[in-house]
């Protein structure tokens, strides 16, 4: 819960090279990075498009590391909606920024299968290392680029409340998607008794029951959904920490039946 430098800053921080943080960029930003007089601007996780005059500052242009195979996934949440789609794999799209949501032509694409137990979280770490020898080598190329195709493009919006709600009405399959691609934030959610619980760890498992009623409650919670059940090994109440389902049903006695909302 503490403000804390990223990497890049300290390591500009360590090196004596200058650091600038501005909340928006405008006028005098532009001018200092005009007087920098770089070759290349490179944009990575920044989640405000640059404005027209930076694009064309640089000679070799505005790159930006985005955590999708574009056209697939332009947006503010690659990762969770690769996820959620239950796509077999992403990667990451190193591209010549323009005027659009990263639809501008790409140097390069770097694939990465996305594992069953993969998390958003996970998944980001994989996407990170990969992107660090995606971009040293583009910038050590001609940075030639290929327009995006029409076809395929989808667009990542933000994620919301919503789709952190488990609808017990879908397969687990589906749920399990939700709770990974919710993991480590905001978490995935569900109603119990009024009570909002957050459900961290979950898989899918063979079994039947109306959809939301608990069928089990021992080491995990298993809860029937449309298709199949979804077994909970780590769930969180409001203002609580985050239990194995064993330690939540000592404080919160289960029954079969209970439903979930």
């Amino acid at each position: 819960m503490r403000s804390t430098a990223s990497a890049v800053k300290r390591l500009a921080l360590e090196r004596g090279l200058p650091v600038a943080q501005p909340e928006r960029l405008g006028g005098p930003e532009l001018e200092q990075m005009r007087a920098a007089r770089p070759d290349v601007l490179v944009v990575a996780a920044y989640g405000v498009l640059l404005p027209a005059p930076f694009l064309d500052l640089a000679p070799r242009g505005a790159l930006n590391i985005h955590a999708s195979l574009l056209p697939r996934w332009r947006g503010a949440a690659p990762i969770q909606r690769a996820i959620l789609a239950g796509d077999p794999e992403t990667g990451i799209s190193i591209m010549h920024m323009d005027a659009g949501l990263d639809t501008g032509p790409v140097v390069s694409r770097h694939a990465l299968r996305i594992a069953d137990d993969d998390d958003a979280g996970s998944l980001h770490d994989k996407l990170a290392a990969l992107a660090g020898d995606a971009i040293v080598a583009a910038l050590e190329g001609d940075l030639k680029a290929t327009p995006q195709p029409a076809e395929g493009a989808t667009y990542a919006r933000k994620l919301g409340r919503e789709d952190a709600a488990l609808d017990w009405s879908r397969p687990a399959r589906e749920l399990d998607r939700v709770v990974r691609a919710m993991r480590p934030a905001p978490g995935a959610s569900t109603q119990l008794d009024g009570e909002r619980i957050k459900i961290w760890r979950a898989h899918p498992v063979q079994a039947e029951g109306r959809a939301g009623n608990v069928l089990r409650a021992a080491d995990a919670i298993l809860v029937a959904c449309g298709e199949g059940a979804l077994a909970i090994t780590e769930l969180q109440r409001a203002g609580g920490r985050s239990l194995s389902a064993a330690e939540f049903l000592r404080g919160r006695a289960l029954q079969p039946g209970a439903r979930l909302e």
